[in-house]
């Protein structure tokens, strides 16, 4: 199984990420995009509180997250709770927020790129220098080996 990390960006709010080539799917760091939709604190408090509100989504906790390593804010390599589109957006469901739709829209964004870039290989190649169309909010992505591809926004 090839796993491949790396850090897009919403908004200039860094989001873990890891492409998991066996599943063929990608894995949101959880607590990175629960930080975005709710500018908490403590980001794992309300998680747990969000859960306790939440008696579906805490049933199916271990089912829609998994823990995944992901290079942690302190540059070390850790296993951190992760989620891939459909797990996010049942999180995002549970989650009173205006950055809701905003957040949604980047990830169908983030997920249909991946697959133009499966129909169409070119693509990659062309992004990963810097050649063909960028969403409005993303203006390069920078691809390295062994790493998933850097989406850096306007």
């Amino acid at each position: 199984m090839t796993k491949q990390t790396g850090i897009t960006l919403f908004e200039d709010t860094k989001v873990r990420i890891v492409w998991d080539d066996e599943q063929e799917k990608y894995y949101f760091s959880v607590a990175d995009i629960v930080q975005i939709l709710t500018d908490s604190a403590d980001v794992k408090q309300y998680i747990k509180r969000m859960r306790s509100r939440d008696a579906e989504l805490d049933s199916k906790w271990g089912t829609i997250c998994t823990p995944v390593e992901m290079i942690a804010p302190d540059g070390k390599r850790r296993k951190t709770q992760a989620a891939d589109l459909e797990g996010i957006f049942r999180i995002i469901q549970s989650i009173p927020s205006k950055k809701a739709e905003p957040v949604k829209r980047w990830l169908a964004e983030v997920g249909a790129q991946r697959v133009d870039q499966m129909i169409d290989p070119e693509q990659t190649f062309q992004m990963g220098i810097g050649v063909g169309k960028c969403a409005p909010h993303i203006c390069a992505v920078d691809f390295q080996s062994g790493s998933a591809p850097r989406i850096y926004a306007r």
